[in-house]
């Protein structure tokens, strides 16, 4: 500001109004010292505006997944761009951190609020038993949670379609402002007190989504299906779970026969699970991956068997990708626009910062794209 002043001529606490948009100046001196900070290529400190009150400019994005399972799985790629993208046409920066376990996300979030180093935060990967929403609404941290938050299937709004804004669980409701917010969670005794939830919610319905895989190979003729999970504990792992067991019961298939397989979602697992698998006394017919690096992986080790796709064996991959085109057999995969289902999660948490009462949206469903990795049971 005292570079600025000595330029334009003027005081430094003219340049601070001037720059803040204040009163106190006139047009001819805002226009001055504007034209003189753009000159020294002055921009903000967006710690030292949070600190006084103004936003950091920045939102903050925390995974807590191990980082060897993220090099080749593009839905995380995919999810940022969308945040990104939807961020940057707000001049808004993305903070993104990996971390080794939930217990350290949790620090993060605390000493972000506690430095003013983000205005809000995406939460990725929903637990059944799940510290983050109670941690974030003490705390004050506006926050949208990818992804619904209970591990049972979530029904679909009967008044609507994908992208309806309706509350699979509750009533829409209004949370209190960023400083209200952080106002209590300075007078608060204990930090990780339960608090009324505040957060919104951006959500595809996993169970519709397992029983259009379901239908599929059940219409194809096959009764043994394995499902090859991600990570246990995850919300939306343990929703595909019973979905995939409540189908299993709809269509009387000996559950048996039509069974999940947790995995940490790498294509090592993927392999070793499928292995297992295919030395069974009566190995499945179809197995469903939870990701597309999986269901390549699985792939490489039924031609490294023998095991003719889909002749003696049908793949299906969760996410659809790059991968899922270019594998042999081309992979049947369920499709859904990621980038825009990142960009969705932006602009609601924008929302909020901007005022906007908490809502639970729902992203459209994926779709089943059948290709040549699914095929009648037996069929040459």
């Amino acid at each position: 500001m005292k570079d600025i002043a000595e330029r334009a001529g003027v005081s430094p606490s003219a340049v601070s109004f001037a720059l803040n948009g204040r009163t106190g100046v006139s047009e001819g001196t805002r226009a001055r010292v504007h034209q003189v900070a753009a000159e020294l290529g002055w921009q903000p400190n967006s710690a030292a505006r949070a600190l006084s009150g103004e936003r950091a400019g920045c939102v903050g994005l925390v995974l807590a997944r191990p980082a060897r399972t993220l090099g080749v799985e593009s839905f995380f790629l995919q999810l940022v761009s969308g945040i990104q993208e939807a961020l940057s046409t707000h001049h808004t920066a993305l903070l993104f951190q990996v971390v080794e376990d939930l217990a350290t996300e949790c620090a993060t979030y605390r000493r972000w609020w506690a430095e003013r180093r983000v205005d809000g935060v995406l939460v990725v990967d929903p637990r059944t038993e799940d510290p983050r929403p109670t941690l974030l609404t003490t705390l004050g941290l506006p926050a949208v949670v990818i992804g619904a938050l209970s591990a049972e299937p979530v029904a679909a709004d009967p008044t609507g379609g994908p992208g309806t804004e309706g509350p699979p669980e509750g009533p829409e409701t209004e949370g209190p402002s960023a400083d209200e917010a952080r106002e209590g969670a300075e007078d608060a005794e204990d930090p990780d007190a339960a608090a009324p939830p505040w957060l919104s919610t951006v959500w595809a319905d996993d169970a519709a989504a397992m029983r259009s895989i379901v239908d599929h190979l059940y219409a194809l003729g096959h009764r043994r299906i394995v499902h090859i999970a991600g990570l246990p504990g995850l919300a939306h792992t343990e929703r595909r779970v019973r979905a995939l067991r409540t189908e299993a019961d709809r269509l009387g298939l000996d559950p048996a026969q039509v069974r999940s397989v947790p995995t940490d979602y790498s294509d090592t697992e993927g392999a070793a699970a499928t292995r297992r698998l295919l030395d069974a006394t009566a190995p499945p017919t179809a197995i469903i991956y939870d990701n597309d690096v999986m269901a390549v992986a699985g792939a490489s080790v039924a031609a490294e068997r023998g095991v003719p796709v889909p002749a003696a064996l049908s793949l299906v991959a969760w996410d659809d990708s790059a991968l899922c085109r270019v594998t042999h057999p081309r992979l049947t995969s369920l499709a859904r626009d990621t980038p825009r289902f990142g960009r969705l999660a932006a602009e609601e948490l924008l929302a909020l910062l901007d005022g906007a009462p908490t809502r639970q949206v729902q992203a459209e469903l994926p779709r089943l794209v059948v290709r040549e990795s699914t095929g009648r049971v037996g069929a040459e």
